[in-house]
């Protein structure tokens, strides 16, 4: 709970506002080390606030609307909590607050699943010394809000994902870790999109038009966030498969809020089309998979620029298998499946400051929320060891990096491919091979020399390959880090 201390002084001029900093400055709060950290709020107009914390003092004069902001001087990293000062015409004093690496963990229900629904989690028993949560509530607001309700909570994320990356980058970092939970089950890309992408993405720009439009759409967004009490069911769908109004009051109030990046586990809504936009059902009709990657590399650079940060730091989730409704063909890699999401998803390694979480190897074959998350969590905190945190660690599988063609075969080099095999012992699998008449056939692989090497009785003058590019592969090849190898086809 906030600690609040308030001196008060009675005069005129202070009367109709105290100083009171944003929700998220509060007791229990890590900081982000490393980088200036602002720190903002509300006051009256015109008055002097002053934050002090961690030997610093900062000033500001409020703005006409009351609005200050300083921004804190770069931070070490601290487990000792300590206090931090808000100074104006009256006194609020927040306690137990830490310095570390802070992410924003956001998207869809496999962000959103909880840590006590899964087995494997709760056997792992993750423990924390320094972890804190501040849960954003899930609401939706027609326009960008600046404030938002909520603390920060002592203890692992209610996330799977989320709770298993901070327990182990708290344990390999050595460092206290704040997340900041901000996600929805079923929403799309668009639901977390500022409004001004429009611009750039015209289905995103015809979605903003048909939700301005629709006087009973807008009247019943309105009923729903005015009753009182628990959310039904349908209400709570209905909402959060709106564009733009999650990121309104879900993201907006978050900015500038110093933080190392953002994790991204979110494309299930978006997978639901390939390259078409059905009219029925409404809720369909979202940026498919062919352009996801595209709008995701338009949507990262956009938070950045609202971060005012241009390396913060994003971590995409690829999805991992599923293949209910066409189960007979989940290893064909020709079918219109994830697989070519997951492409998508890659495309955000074009941008600088950006890392993937292979998960390939994961998943159900007909359930969209697989229970093997901890994985998940092990494999971001690889990722933000070596990418953000510059330690010389192996954290990712093989990546394709060469294919050489020799005789009939085709052979394979990867970078990260120290100690080259494959988990169960067998040939490496989930390999196809195709000439230019584009006619796929399964190859025959085997490891050699740290290269991978592929024939096929049916292909005599082989040129292209996909690698578990299916709805869900049988994969088998790793490295030494038991790490599995990234998808991918040489036919773009």
């Amino acid at each position: 709970m906030r600690t609040i201390l308030i001196t008060t002084i009675l005069t005129a001029a202070n009367l109709t506002a105290a100083v009171k900093p944003s929700a998220l400055f509060c007791d229990n709060m890590v900081l982000q080390q490393g980088m200036a950290v602002p720190v903002w709020g509300h006051a009256d107009p015109q008055e002097k606030v002053t934050v002090t914390f961690a030997g610093q003092t900062k000033s500001v004069t409020t703005d006409k609307d009351g609005k200050w902001m300083v921004k804190l001087d770069s931070l070490k990293a601290s487990s000792e909590g300590r206090e931090m000062k808000f100074s104006g015409s009256n006194e609020v004093l927040v306690s137990d607050v830490l310095v570390g690496e802070v992410w924003i963990c956001s998207g869809q229900s496999n962000m959103q699943m909880g840590l006590n629904t899964l087995p494997a989690l709760n056997k792992q028993k993750l423990k924390f010394k320094n972890v804190r949560c501040f849960d954003v509530p899930k609401v939706v607001a027609f326009e960008e809000q600046d404030s938002l309700k909520g603390d920060w909570k002592v203890g692992l994320p209610n996330s799977a994902v989320a709770g298993g990356f901070a327990h182990f980058l708290e344990k390999s970092a050595d460092v206290p870790v704040g997340i900041i939970l901000s996600c929805w089950g079923s929403s799309s890309l668009e639901a977390w999109m500022p409004r001004d992408l429009g611009k750039d993405i015209p289905l995103f720009k015809e979605q903003l038009d048909e939700l301005d439009g629709n006087k009973e759409t807008r009247a019943k967004i309105k009923r729903i966030m005015e009753t009182k009490g628990p959310r039904k069911t349908p209400d709570d769908i209905f909402l959060r498969r709106q564009s733009n109004i999650l990121y309104n009051a879900m993201i907006a109030p978050l900015v500038p809020y110093a933080c190392r990046g953002l994790v991204w586990y979110q494309g299930e809504r978006n997978a639901m089309n390939y390259d078409e936009l059905p009219a029925e059902p409404w809720f369909r009709r979202s940026i498919p998979m062919v352009g996801y990657g595209d709008a995701l590399k338009l949507w990262i650079e956009r938070y950045r620029k609202e971060w005012d940060k241009e390396d913060m730091h994003f971590m995409v989730v690829m999805l991992p298998g599923y293949a209910k409704g066409f189960e007979k063909v989940a290893e064909s890699p020709t079918e219109k499946s994830w697989a070519w999401m997951r492409e998508q998803q890659l495309k955000a390694l074009d941008l600088p400051n950006t890392s993937v979480v292979n998960t390939i190897d994961l998943g159900h074959l007909t359930n969209i929320h697989p229970k093997d998350k901890l994985p998940i969590g092990q494999r971001l905190a690889l990722l933000a060891q070596r990418d953000t945190l510059g330690e010389n660690i192996i954290a990712e599988g093989p990546v394709m990096m060469e294919v050489t063609v020799m005789n009939e075969a085709l052979i394979v080099d990867f970078e990260n491919s120290e100690g080259l095999k494959t988990s169960d012992g067998e040939a490496p699998s989930a390999f196809w091979i195709s000439s230019d008449a584009k006619k796929w056939e399964q190859a025959s692989a085997e490891i050699k020399d740290g290269q991978v090497i592929l024939t096929s009785e049916q292909i005599k003058r082989p040129k292209f390959i996909r690698y578990a590019f299916a709805a869900m592969a049988k994969t088998n090849l790793v490295n030494a880090a038991d790490l599995p190898a990234r998808p991918f086809r040489t036919d773009q």
